[in-house]
């Protein structure tokens, strides 16, 4: 695939994920940081999303235990806990996969991360 398949892959992957809201916030970067926007399309969901080796919810685990164990990634978290329920986790699974988090990163990153679950599941955002 070219660049420009991987980044129409890319904006249709984000769709499949994060529905209308996971679209818009992948327009929201490609306008405001559109040379970041684009490598996020292109390799983030055009490449790395689209590969066939897991499905999106398992994807969408890995995701968020990442984005937990680095800590200082709520918008991100954001994303990919709409998208995580989006693509069929629930909300107990979710929320599992933060405590599950727990032993590994520690209590301060792990309630940093279930406090922006908590704005999600209450359709706070």
């Amino acid at each position: 695939m070219n660049s420009s398949e991987h980044f129409e892959t890319g904006l249709k992957m984000a769709e499949a994920i994060g529905g209308a809201k996971g679209y818009e916030a992948v327009q929201a970067v490609l306008r405001d940081m559109p040379e970041l926007g684009r490598y996020v399309v292109e390799f983030g969901f055009g490449g790395i999303y689209a590969r066939s080796g897991l499905d999106l919810k398992q994807r969408e685990i890995a995701s968020i235990s990442s984005l937990i164990s680095q800590g200082d990634s709520a918008d991100q978290l954001r994303f990919h806990f709409h998208a995580a329920l989006h693509v069929g986790l629930t909300r107990e699974e979710v929320v599992e996969v933060i405590l599950h988090c727990l032993p590994h990163v520690g209590i301060p990153k792990v309630m940093n991360a279930m406090r922006v679950f908590q704005t999600i599941a209450d359709g706070q955002e």
